[in-house]
């Protein structure tokens, strides 16, 4: 549905996002952000093709059950999703415990990775993806010599050949190490992709209300999760997560590459300018 608003002497000017009757497909789509994503694009005329690992329940929206664990059920995906998408939004994650590191790595990283790399020969010339990374991630720029090695992998098989022979690169730190990595990687391919006229970028959220929430709080504490809310003093609901990627993958955003946004209500900003301490919040021990 488009809604148009026209104050006195202006022009009316609808679907200005510019995802009416356009395809778009959405990882994670049958709650949280991925959700929340869905429902937006559903509402903005867009053609949504909801992949998870459960049936996506939005109407309007087209379901594909898919684990991104499984190569062969991404690239089935892709085909079945068909040429000219304007958008893919990865927003499919585990939290952590009780799933594997292993398992953390490749839903998080190596398969939204592989389905997004399955879909760009498809994109539209002005299409983009948006990854769901994490503050969890805050960092990444410092450990770039660790990352790049799995960030430069070529595909899903040489992803999960790496993360199982190199199991220290991210033990005990599953969650916040593939969040890591997600920037990293969208700072390197944004670098290449753009010159096929795509894009891509992430977001890196603070604390926020899903289905993923209790995970987080039972393996960290919640006083933890809520030391990195920060001066907003409240965390996110997944639709506030939604529509920024929602305004990255715009095609009226197309200067805007390879970049993480920092949706998390100011806790970056508070914590480089000295008003927040990382030091003094009591991390959990990872084995």
């Amino acid at each position: 549905m488009r809604r148009s608003v026209r104050r006195e002497g202006e022009a009316v000017m609808g679907d200005v996002l510019g995802y009416d009757g356009r395809r778009v497909v959405v990882t994670g789509s049958a709650s949280g952000m991925g959700q929340a994503a869905t429902e937006i694009l559903v509402s903005l005329g867009a053609e949504v093709y909801g992949l998870d690992v459960k049936a996506t329940t939005t109407s309007g929206a087209k379901s594909l059950e898919v684990d991104l664990r499984d190569r062969s059920a991404i690239e089935q995906a892709a085909a079945a999703v068909g040429a000219d998408v304007l958008g893919v939004f990865n927003c499919a994650g585990l939290p952590g415990p009780p799933f594997s590191d292993l398992d953390v790595m490749l839903v998080n990283f190596a398969g939204g990775r592989h389905l997004i790399e399955s879909i760009v020969p498809n994109m539209a010339a002005n299409g983009a993806a948006c990854f769901v990374a994490s503050n969890a991630g805050l960092g990444w720029q410092q450990e770039l010599a660790t990352l790049m090695p799995l960030v430069t992998t070529d595909g899903f098989d040489a992803a999960k050949a790496w993360l199982e022979a190199n199991p220290s690169m991210y033990a005990g730190n599953g969650y916040g190490t593939s969040k890591k990595v997600i920037n990293a990687w969208v700072a390197w391919r944004g670098a290449s992709l753009i010159r096929e006229g795509k894009r891509i970028n992430c977001i890196n959220p603070g604390p926020t209300t899903t289905a993923m929430m209790p995970f987080f709080e039972e393996a960290n504490g919640a006083a933890l999760i809520d030391a990195f809310i920060g001066p907003i003093a409240r965390r996110s609901t997944a639709a506030e997560q939604a529509w920024p990627m929602v305004m990255l993958n715009s095609p009226h955003m197309s200067y805007v590459n390879g970049e993480a946004l920092h949706t998390d209500g100011g806790f970056l900003g508070a914590m480089v300018t000295g008003q927040i301490d990382l030091s003094a919040i009591p991390m959990p021990a990872r084995e």
